[in-house]
C-alpha cells in the first residue's frame, strides 16, 4: 500500500529560446524527501516512473544540454529538415507527432540548433535513467521507454531503429537492463544506502501491474494528463498513425497495440479548472440541454483539431459535466478504433472524477469495466518491478467492478456528439463505424 506521498511540480526555465526542466531544484526536492523519508519508513530502494518524451544528453558526468519541455515545437524551417529522417511508421510504429511527443525528434531539433552537440555528448539517456543514473551514477538503457513513440526502436526488430544507426547514435545507448533491476546505490544523510531500480515507462508501468496480479486478456484505460489505453488484442496491423495509434513496447520487449489523447489535459482546460466531483444531475442536465463538447483541447490523439463547445452556454459545474462526458466519449471512441472487446481496467487520476467509470461502463454495456482500488497503478508497477527484482510477490488484485451510471439520454448524446465529431473529422467516420460494426 501507499504509506506516504510527496508531491511538487517540475520549474521550467527559458533558456536560448527553449523550455527547459530545472533538474537540478527537482534532484534537490527528491533528495530532501528521500532523507525525511527513508528512515522513517524503513525504505531500502528507489525506483523511478515516468512519462515518455524526454532524454538526457550526457557529457563528462553532466548534462551536455538542459532537458527540453516536450510540449513544444521546433520552428517550421528545422521541422521541414528533421521531419524527414524520421522511420517509417511500419518500422517504429511510432507516428509523427508534434511538439516532442517523438523525442527522437527533439534530439534531431537540438542536433540541428548545435550539430557538435550529439558529437560532444557520450551518452542518451531516457528520461527515468536520467534519474536512475543521477542517484547511482549507473548510465543504463531500458525498453518500454525507448519503445514510447520515441522513433528510436524497431518492436518487431527487437532493437533500435534506422534512425539510431543513420545517426551514429547506437554507440550513446548505454547497455540494456530490465525495469527495475538495481544498477546501484545512493546513501541518505543518515548514512542508509538504498539501491537505485532502473526506471520504467510510467504507463508500461500500471500495465506490468495488473498483469503482475493476474490479468491477461484486458484492455488497460490509464489515465492522468494522458488517457493511454493498451489492448494487447488488438492487432498492430489496426493500428492508425493518423489517430494516434502506436505499439507501447512492455518492459519484456512485447509490441502493445496502443491509443492515446491527452485526456486528463483536455478535461482540465475544457473544464475550466473543475477540480469538485461532477454530480449525475449535472450530466443528465447538460445531456439534456444538448451541451456537446467537441475535440480536442490538446495536442496529439485521435480526434487532432481545435477544441470548441456546441450548444447552449454551460458554467461551473455544469461545464465540467460537459467535459467529463466528452472524456468518456473519447475514450469510448478509442476502445472502438482499437477494438477492445475484452474486460476494461481503469487506472490513475481519471477515478477519483467518480463518474468516469460509471459512465464507461454505460455506454459499453457488452463488456465489463474494472475500477483499481488505488488510482496509482505506475506507481505500484514501479514497486512490483523493483520487488520483482529481489524475488518478491507483493501485491494482489483488488479491482472491483464499475456500475453503470442510469442517465437518460446518454445514448442518443453519444450519438449526436460522434456525428458532431465526423462532420469536422471524416476520416475518423470508416474506422468507429468498421469497429461498431
Amino acid at each position: 500500500m501507499i504509506l506516504a506521498e510527496r508531491r511538487t511540480r517540475p520549474v521550467w526555465q527559458d533558456r536560448d529560446g527553449l523550455r527547459v526542466l530545472d533538474d537540478a531544484h527537482l534532484f534537490s526536492w527528491m533528495q530532501a524527501e528521500l532523507n525525511d523519508l527513508a528512515d522513517g519508513y524503513d525504505v531500502s530502494g528507489i525506483m523511478f516512473s515516468g512519462h515518455g518524451c524526454t532524454f538526457g544528453l550526457i557529457e563528462n558526468g553532466a548534462l551536455a544540454a538542459p532537458m527540453l519541455d516536450y510540449e513544444q515545437e521546433p520552428p517550421v524551417d528545422v521541422a521541414a529538415r528533421i521531419d524527414g529522417l524520421l522511420p517509417s511508421f511500419s518500422e517504429t510504429f511510432s507516428p509523427n507527432l508534434p511538439l516532442g511527443l517523438n523525442y527522437g525528434r527533439h534530439i534531431l531539433w537540438l542536433k540541428d540548433r548545435d550539430p557538435a552537440l550529439l558529437e560532444r555528448a557520450e551518452t542518451i539517456l531516457a528520461y527515468p535513467q536520467f534519474w536512475s543514473w543521477r542517484f547511482s551514477g549507473t548510465a543504463v538503457s531500458e525498453v518500454s521507454y525507448l519503445g514510447c513513440h520515441s522513433h528510436l526502436w524497431a518492436p518487431l526488430k527487437d532493437d533500435y531503429s534506422s534512425l539510431v544507426d543513420a545517426e551514429g547514435w547506437r554507440a550513446k545507448m548505454p547497455p540494456m537492463a530490465r525495469a527495475g533491476s538495481a544498477v546501484g546505490t545512493w546513501r541518505t544523510k543518515g548514512g542508509r544506502d538504498l539501491t537505485v531500480h532502473n526506471g520504467v515507462h510510467d504507463s508500461n508501468a500500471a500495465l506490468y501491474y495488473y498483469r503482475s496480479v493476474g490479468f491477461s486478456d484486458f484492455t488497460l484505460v490509464s489515465t492522468g494528463t494522458w488517457v493511454i489505453i493498451f489492448n494487447s488484442a488488438c492487432p498492430l496491423e489496426a493500428l492508425h498513425p493518423e489517430r494516434d495509434m502506436l505499439a507501447n513496447v512492455t518492459v519484456d520487449h512485447q509490441p502493445t497495440a496502443t491509443i492515446r489523447f491527452m485526456g486528463g489535459r483536455e478535461y482540465d482546460i475544457a473544464s475550466g479548472g473543475w477540480n469538485e466531483p461532477v454530480s449525475l444531475d449535472a450530466v443528465a442536465a447538460v445531456i439534456a440541454k444538448g451541451v456537446f463538447t467537441l475535440p480536442s483541447f490538446a495536442a496529439g490523439g485521435p480526434m487532432p483539431g481545435e477544441g470548441s463547445f456546441v450548444g447552449p452556454a454551460a458554467e461551473g459545474e455544469e461545464r465540467a459535466a460537459a467535459a467529463l462526458l466528452y472524456v468518456a466519449l473519447m475514450t469510448d471512441i478509442s476502445l472502438d478504433l482499437i477494438r477492445s472487446e475484452n474486460d476494461i481496467v481503469i487506472d490513475g487520476g481519471l477515478v477519483k472524477t467518480g463518474l468516469y467509470p460509471g459512465l464507461l461502463a454505460a455506454l459499453r454495456p457488452q463488456q465489463r469495466v474494472l475500477i483499481s482500488a488505488v488510482a496509482e497503478g505506475s506507481a505500484l508497477g514501479a514497486a512490483a518491478l523493483a520487488f520483482d527484482a529481489n524475488g518478491i510477490s507483493a501485491f494482489t488484485s483488488e479491482c472491483r467492478q464499475a456500475e453503470p451510471v442510469v442517465v437518460p439520454g446518454l445514448d442518443a448524446y453519444r450519438k449526436r456528439w460522434i456525428s458532431l465529431a465526423e462532420s469536422r473529422d471524416s476520416v475518423l467516420v470508416q474506422p468507429v463505424k468498421e469497429a461498431r460494426a
